[in-house]
C-alpha cells in the first residue's frame, strides 16, 4: 500500500509554516524491509528496552539474514526464550537491556543461545 508523502519535514521546535508540496507516494515496505525473504515481525513485550525507543507493544522489524554487530539490537533465544536486547560483544558478549533495573545476561551463562535477527526498524504507536 502507497502513503502520502510529504516533502517538507516536520519540525519539533518551533513550529514551521507547511509545506503544500508531496513527494510521490511511499511504500512502507521499500523503507523498511531489505530482505523480504528474510524478514520477519515481532511485538515487543515490558520495558526493557525503553532507553532505545522500543515501547512497550512496538513493532519491530527484523532481519534474519543480516550478521548483528557490537551494538546492534538484536532478537535472541536464550535457554527457549525470545528476547530483545542489545549485542555488546566487548570486553565479554553480552545482551544489555536499556533500562536501567534490567541486568545484562552474560551469554556464557546460558546453556542455548540463538541469535534470530537484527531488528532494523521500530514501529511504535501512540495510544
Amino acid at each position: 500500500m502507497l502513503l502520502p508523502f510529504y516533502l517538507g519535514p516536520a519540525y519539533v521546535g518551533f513550529p514551521s509554516p507547511a509545506s503544500d508540496y508531496m513527494e510521490h507516494p511511499i511504500d512502507l515496505n521499500e523503507h523498511l524491509i531489505k530482505n523480504r525473504t528474510a524478514t520477519f515481525l515481532l511485538r515487543a513485550k515490558g520495558v526493557s528496552m525503553i532507553g532505545a525507543c522500543i515501547a512497550d507493544g512496538a513493532v519491530l522489524v527484523v532481519d534474519r539474514s543480516m550478521t548483528p554487530i557490537h551494538g546492534d539490537i538484536v532478537i535472541a533465544s536464550i535457554d527457549g526464550d525470545i528476547v530483545c536486547k542489545r549485542l555488546l560483544l566487548r570486553p565479554q558478549a553480552v545482551l544489555q537491556s536499556e533500562h536501567p533495573d534490567y541486568p545484562p545476561i552474560m551469554i556464557s551463562d546460558c546453556a542455548d543461545v540463538e541469535l534470530m535477527g537484527k531488528v532494523t526498524a521500530v514501529i511504535n504507536q501512540f495510544k
